[in-house]
């Protein structure tokens, strides 16, 4: 039985997680969202990677983020020597998906902290 994974796009609380489709093997890591991330660069982010997705090693890593498009960002983590990220063909009921959690700012920059989206 598989399962669909989804994020809200447009939720009154931000910021929030977003789903991964891509992370390349690169210094820096480059992140592709499934859909606009609304991320501001100096965010601090970590992953939360299950196992049957690969590229195991940036589960539960933090970073701070350069965006560099609407559904792209880096993230300062070297990734050149993981395993290859991939998205499962199917997700079986006891997967988790693929996220990036933001849980932090530069403290000397605060400017997330300042977006009201209600």
């Amino acid at each position: 039985m598989a399962i669909n994974c989804y994020a809200v796009e447009d939720p009154q609380i931000q910021p929030v997680m977003r789903l991964i489709s891509a992370i390349t093997q690169a210094n820096p890591a480059q992140i592709t969202t499934t859909f606009d991330h609304d991320f501001i660069s100096g965010t601090i982010v970590r992953f939360y990677i299950p196992k049957y997705y690969g590229m195991k090693q940036i589960d539960k890593a933090k970073g701070t983020i350069t965006v560099t498009g609407t559904d792209t960002f880096t993230v300062d983590v070297d990734s050149s020597a993981f395993n290859v990220f991939a998205v499962p063909a199917a997700l079986w009921y006891h997967a988790r998906c693929a996220m990036v959690i933001p849980i932090g700012e530069v403290s000397s920059q605060l400017t997330a902290a300042a977006q009201d989206v209600t």
